[in-house]
């Protein structure tokens, strides 16, 4: 095991991504000593370009990590890379173990780890996943506008996500192994969007680009993209190291600003709100960030009173 630096940080942050970097940008401006643990695992790894950002749309998602952490690195943050195999509290702090060995100690710990997406057992669908087959209608709509757009029927909220699309397109056709009935059926109608209610058999893929959807019945659905609502899996070994409280939907629970039930810790980004876009983790991080210095400051007043 490695003793790499347990000098300690006042706050460690797990997860370099948009809430992660944002974080770790405010703290280190606030003069805090700080360092990010990043495994090297964004989720929007596949997309080629992120929107909704402001003065940042249309950037490279790469190129706004790069750029983050070099801002990090101009004020004193410290990057670096690995994986965390173990959070733990340790005399009034918190200790990291990564998966190297490597130690790491610091009085708060903020935790920006995002989520996994895990799509339907659909073949070729994953590989299409972040180029053609999307999530986000904000993120990725206008990209498609005027096109063919399938919605896979994936999840309680896909109507929803039908019926937003067809704001972008008349060409909206929601896909489901049932026909939706009662209320979500006459929505549908009213919008507009056409139901195919035979299932997905496949991704069809022409020239590196898809074109369609096989369907359980052979036919084939013609389309030039595909939105669904993938199943959330939080990245959250870090959060249940340490005992955090979560929902019944598996999140850990959160204030408004971060702070979770235990003493110390924050999250943000998408491993709180998996739907949440870049420009709202990046909120967020800066949100923890400013209630984590503040706490910092709380407790030196209290050292200070009672010295």
């Amino acid at each position: 095991m490695t003793e790499r630096d347990m000098t300690e940080r006042d706050v460690l942050i797990i997860g370099g991504g948009p809430a992660g970097l944002s974080g770790a940008l405010v703290l280190a401006r606030a003069r805090r000593s700080v360092t990010v643990v990043d495994a090297g695992e964004p989720r929007n790894a596949g997309v080629d370009h992120m929107h909704g950002f402001l003065t940042r749309d249309g950037m490279p998602p790469a190129r706004l990590l790069e750029t983050g952490r070099t801002e990090v690195r101009g004020y004193g943050g410290e990057i670096l890379e690995g994986r965390v195999a173990r959070a733990e509290e340790d005399r009034g702090g918190f200790v990291l173990t990564l998966a190297d060995g490597t130690r790491l100690r610091g009085r708060r710990l903020l935790v920006t780890t995002g989520v996994t997406d895990v799509l339907p057992d659909v073949p070729g669908l994953q590989e299409r996943w972040g180029r053609e087959a999307q999530m986000c209608p904000y993120c990725h709509g206008w990209e498609v506008r005027d096109r063919r757009i399938a919605v896979l029927g994936t999840s309680p909220g896909s109507v929803h996500q039908a019926l937003l699309l067809r704001q972008w397109s008349p060409d909206v056709t929601f896909v489901a192994d049932a026909p939706p009935v009662g209320e979500d059926a006459a929505r549908l109608a009213a919008r507009g969007i056409r139901v195919a209610s035979a299932g997905v058999r496949r991704v069809v893929v022409e020239d590196d680009r898809l074109t369609g959807l096989e369907l359980a019945d052979g036919s084939v659905l013609g389309c030039d993209a595909v939105f669904l609502a993938p199943t959330w899996v939080p990245k959250a070994g870090p959060l249940t190291d340490l005992g955090c409280e979560t929902g019944d939907d598996g999140l850990v629970k959160v204030d408004p600003t971060g702070r979770t039930s235990v003493p110390g810790v924050w999250a943000a980004g998408n491993v709180v709100v998996p739907f949440g876009q870049v420009v709202m983790a990046t909120a967020a991080g800066a949100m923890a960030a400013a209630m984590i210095n503040g706490d910092l400051v709380e407790e030196e007043v209290a050292q200070g009173l009672a010295a």
